[in-house]
C-alpha cells in the first residue's frame, strides 16, 4: 500500500517532481564538476605554472655555502664560484623516487667571453636536448620549454640537434653592438675562440637580455670546463607545503620515522629537493621560493574557489526543493489532512513525503552526476587543454551531499505537515 502510495504520487504530481528533479539535477551537476575539477587540478595547474619556469635549482654545495655566508651576488658570486657539478649524473635526477613528477630540466655553465672588447656572459646549456635515462625512458629536454615565457623578436629557437656552432643573443645586447640573425660573431677566452653563427635575438625581460646562449658543449669548451656544471634548473610536479614539509625542510634528521617516510613519499618540493641531492654528488637543492609558494598560493585559493561553488550550488539547490516541496505540500493538504482523519500517523505521513522526494533526489542526481561528467570535461579542455579524469570517491560523495540536502530542503515542507489540523484541512480553512 505504502508503496501504491509513492507511486501514485510521483505520477499525480509529475510537474512538480520534475522541477524539484530539474533543482536537484543542477545542484548535483555543478557538485559534481567542481569536486572532479578540484580533485584533479593538482596536477593540471601544476602543469600550467610548469610553462613559467624551473621551481628547484641545483648548485654545488661549496658554492652555495660561500655566498650564504658572505651573502654575494651577480659579479661578486661569480668570483668565488670554483666547484662544479658532473654532467655524467645529470640522468640520475629521473631516478628518484620522484622521478615521474621532474617534467623537465636543463644544466647550466657559464663564462665571460670577449665580445668586441666587451666583456659579455656567455651561458650555455640544453635547447631541445634528446636524453636518453638509465631507466629506458627518453626525454626531450632544455630552456625551450622552460623558458617559454621568452619573446623570439627575431630568428627562432636554438636546434642543438643541428649540431652546428650557433647562438642566441639578448635584445639588450643585440642593439647595443648591432647583432642582427644571420650575423656571426667571434668570441673569446684564455681557452680559446668560437665563430658563431646568430639564429635567434630573444626578449627576456631580466638580466639574460644582456647574455648570449648557447650550447652547453661549446660554453664548457670555452670555458675549460669539460663535463662540468655550475648549476641545475628542474621543473616537478609538487605539492602545496605544509607543517610537515617545512619542518623537513629546515632539518629531515628531526622527524621521527613515520613523519620521514610520509614527508619523504609526498611531492613536497623539500622532499623532492633532498632526494635530487641524495643523486648529484656535492649538490645543493633548494626550491625557488617565489614559484613554489605561488603554486601553493594558487593551488589553495583554486581549491577554496571550487568548495565555495559547490556550496552556493547545493545551498541554491536547498532553497528551490524547500519552496517546490513546501508548494506540493499545500496543494495535497487535503489529501494528506484525510490521511490523518482515518488514522495516519504524523510519522508515517512524514516518511511518505521524504521517500518521494528522496527518489526524485536521486533520479535528478544521477542525471546531474552524467551531466556534471560534461561540465568538467568542457572545462578541462577550455581551461586546461586536457580531460578531467573522473574520481569514483566523488560518486558516494555527491549521493550523501544531495541526500542532506533534499532532507534539509524538506524540512519547511515536514513542519507545515506536522501543524496541519484534519478538520480545519477537510473544510477547505
Amino acid at each position: 500500500m505504502f508503496l501504491r502510495m509513492v507511486k501514485g504520487a510521483l505520477f499525480r504530481q509529475k510537474g512538480k517532481m520534475v522541477m524539484i528533479a530539474f533543482t536537484i539535477l543542477l545542484g548535483a551537476s555543478l557538485a559534481t564538476s567542481m569536486l572532479n575539477i578540484m580533485l584533479d587540478v593538482g596536477d593540471k595547474v601544476n602543469q600550467e605554472l610548469k610553462t613559467y619556469g624551473a621551481n628547484i635549482t641545483v648548485v654545488p654545495k661549496q658554492n652555495s655555502v660561500l655566498e650564504d655566508i658572505y651573502e654575494l651576488e651577480g659579479n661578486d658570486a661569480d668570483g668565488i664560484k670554483s666547484a662544479y657539478l658532473q654532467e655524467d649524473e645529470l640522468g640520475k635526477i629521473k631516478t628518484i623516487f620522484w622521478a615521474f613528477n621532474i617534467v623537465d630540466f636543463a644544466p647550466f655553465i657559464d663564462t665571460t667571453v670577449d665580445l668586441m672588447g666587451n666583456d659579455v656572459k656567455l651561458v650555455g646549456t640544453w635547447f631541445n636536448h634528446h636524453l636518453s635515462l638509465p631507466t629506458g625512458e627518453e626525454l626531450d629536454a632544455g630552456v625551450t620549454s622552460m623558458r617559454s615565457w621568452w619573446t623570439i623578436t627575431d630568428g627562432e629557437w636554438m636546434d642543438e640537434q643541428a649540431g652546428e656552432d650557433e647562438v642566441m643573443v639578448g635584445t639588450t645586447l643585440a642593439k647595443a653592438q648591432g647583432i642582427s640573425v644571420g650575423d656571426r660573431i667571434s668570441v673569446s677566452t684564455r681557452h680559446g675562440s668560437k665563430d658563431l653563427k646568430v639564429v635567434g635575438i630573444y626578449e627576456s625581460g631580466d638580466d639574460a637580455d644582456e647574455q648570449i646562449y648557447t650550447t652547453l658543449d661549446i660554453a664548457q669548451e670555452l670555458s675549460g670546463t669539460d663535463g662540468l656544471l655550475s648549476s641545475i634548473e628542474v621543473s616537478a610536479l609538487t605539492t602545496p607545503d605544509n607543517e610537515l614539509a617545512q619542518k623537513a625542510a629546515k632539518d629531515p634528521k628531526s622527524l621521527s620515522i613515520a613523519d620521514y617516510e610520509t614527508w619523504y613519499c609526498t611531492a613536497y618540493t623539500s622532499s623532492i629537493c633532498y632526494q635530487i641531492q641524495e643523486v648529484i654528488t656535492g649538490s645543493v637543492a633548494s626550491p625557488v621560493r617565489q614559484v613554489a609558494e605561488s603554486e601553493g598560493a594558487i593551488m589553495e585559493k583554486t581549491r577554496l574557489l571550487m568548495i565555495l561553488i559547490t556550496i552556493l550550488s547545493l545551498v541554491g539547490s536547498g532553497l528551490g526543493i524547500s519552496n517546490l516541496v513546501t508548494a506540493s505540500v499545500m496543494e495535497r493538504s487535503k489529501e494528506l489532512g484525510l490521511l490523518k482523519a482515518i488514522g495516519a500517523k504524523d510519522s508515517a505521513i512524514t516518511a511518505l513525503i521524504l521517500t518521494e522526494i528522496m527518489i526524485t533526489a536521486l533520479v535528478g542526481g544521477a542525471i546531474g552526476y552524467f551531466v556534471g561528467y560534461g561540465f568538467a570535461q568542457i572545462i578541462g579542455q577550455t581551461v586546461f587543454a586536457s580531460s578531467i579524469n573522473m574520481k569514483p570517491m566523488v560518486i558516494p560523495i555527491v549521493a550523501i551531499l544531495i541526500l542532506v540536502v533534499t532532507f534539509f530542503g524538506s524540512i519547511p515542507a515536514i513542519r507545515t505537515l506536522l501543524r496541519m489540523k484534519p478538520a480545519e484541512v477537510l473544510h477547505g480553512r
